[in-house]
């Protein structure tokens, strides 16, 4: 018997199942996956990045 595995959407917290024919999972809808769409290019979520060690402004020169 496949277990089914149900999580939350990431924008309202709806449950969902986790399963191929979910079309817009992790969200419950084209909704929330817009909204979150929306807020990465709002830049409301960001990504942490580390600059190297030896960068340099004069390597933006090449």
């Amino acid at each position: 018997m496949e277990q089914v595995k149900i999580v939350k959407c990431p924008t309202c917290g709806q449950e969902v199942l986790w399963r191929p024919e979910s079309e817009f999972r992790p969200f419950c809808s084209k909704r929330c996956k817009l909204i979150d769409l929306g807020a990465w290019a709002d830049e409301e979520y960001t990504v942490a990045a580390q600059e190297p060690q030896d960068w340099q402004e004069s390597d933006l020169k090449r």
